[in-house]
């Protein structure tokens, strides 16, 4: 590790690094076959490599990239369809310290952490913002199977559940989910352009499994004139979406579920059987408290379904807490009496700005915690498209 400049500028630490010419060749390649023309690349024995790339478009952007490779060779006691890479830049006696993310902070550039296999022609993009700082040292793994799916499609997206380890004690993503996508080198720029909305919006799991889907599809939509993809995406305008994550204290950090409460919000609005809604924005309560016509009041509890679906293809959602308190393992768990009913957004499932509701006092408890609801919920015919279509006694 130095404190080379890369591009003449600081991005923080900068790793001398060996035996990598050939990650440097993928990225300059990809760069070329996604439609876009190096300007400048550093050099090869240093990471992160910088990339000025101009897009057919005269576009211009930076690319900030940290490579690492992934290579499918068997390792004892692990699984013999299993692609393995591994975060290692600097001597292992630095690995003990944090290495944080360089970026760009006038968000011009793009940062994105790579699993490259140049023999294959795959890369695997890690979510850059929760792997933010860089666990040195660790390795990362996933399937054959979505390797090849990668390569036969061009472009596959999946789900991949992270737990606590050795370099933390919680796991990565609050949700215990994050989301990969695995690419052929034709859609680089196609995964530079995820990064950048998702790192802008810090979108959760969920959020971005949507947005990498839709992604690709833009590509043969006509640009309207003037309108950003995003406020296409979410139905929202700019303004609207500046608003939702500026105006919560929840949403500093990251948008989260902030996009989907602005949608219910506004269904319930328009309901004709609510009387009220009023939307909180208080830690530890519930985000919603209505008022239905036939004088019920309802806490309402808003949470994005997974875009991963049951094998019979139902629908699920996670209704759990973030961590857990200190020497009390049920209260990662929400009490059955926390809140009323459980609204379920289905865009990260579907593509469209849908609910589906469930009374708390229906779904199903957790295993050991006989007070608490069970962290994941099948979303079954029982659970309605419209809060007043609850049953009420």
């Amino acid at each position: 590790m130095g404190n080379d400049l890369i591009a003449g500028r600081s991005f923080g630490e900068v790793y001398r690094v060996q035996n990598r010419f050939d990650l440097h060749d993928f990225l300059l390649n990809a760069v070329e076959a996604s439609g876009g023309r190096v300007i400048y690349a550093s050099e090869p024995n240093r990471a992160p490599v910088y990339l000025g790339v101009q897009l057919p478009s005269d576009e211009r952007i930076g690319l900030l990239v940290y490579p690492f490779r992934i290579t499918n060779n068997q390792i004892v006691n692990r699984p013999p369809d299993e692609v393995r890479g591994q975060l290692r830049y600097g001597s292992e006696a630095s690995w003990k310290r944090e290495h944080p993310v360089g970026r760009d902070i006038g968000g011009v550039d793009v940062t994105m952490i790579l699993g490259i296999d140049p023999l294959a022609e795959v890369a695997v993009g890690l979510d850059a913002t929760l792997w933010d700082p860089l666990p040195m040292g660790i390795s990362f793994y996933l399937k054959q199977a979505d390797v090849d799916a990668a390569r036969k499609a061009g472009w596959h997206v999946w789900e991949k559940t992270n737990k606590p380890g050795r370099k933390r004690e919680d796991a990565r993503s609050p949700l215990n989910l994050e989301t990969v996508v695995a690419f052929t080198p034709k859609h680089l720029i196609d995964y530079a352009r995820l990064e950048r909305r998702a790192t802008s919006l810090r979108l959760d799991p969920p959020l971005r499994f949507a947005a990498a889907e839709a992604i690709v599809r833009e590509q043969d939509q006509p640009v309207t004139q003037g309108k950003h993809v995003l406020e296409e995406q979410f139905a929202l305008s700019s303004e609207q979406i500046l608003d939702i994550i500026g105006g919560r204290n929840r949403l500093a950090v990251a948008v989260r579920g902030g996009v989907a409460e602005h949608h219910l919000e506004h269904q319930l609005e328009v309901s004709a059987d609510v009387l009220r809604s009023e939307r909180l924005d208080v830690d530890a309560l519930h985000d919603f408290d209505v008022d239905l016509t036939d004088g019920r009041a309802l806490r309402v509890e808003c949470k994005n379904a997974s875009p991963r679906t049951f094998a019979d293809g139902a629908y699920r959602v996670e209704v759990q807490k973030t961590r857990a308190s200190k020497g009390d393992p049920a209260s990662r768990f929400y009490p059955v009496n926390g809140f009323d009913v459980v609204a379920a957004c289905l865009f990260s499932a579907t593509g469209a700005w849908q609910f589906r509701f469930a009374r708390t006092i229906d779904l199903k408890r957790h295993d050991v915690f006989a007070d608490r609801l069970a962290p994941i919920q099948r979303i079954t015919d029982r659970w309605v498209t419209e809060i007043g279509d609850l049953p009420s006694e």
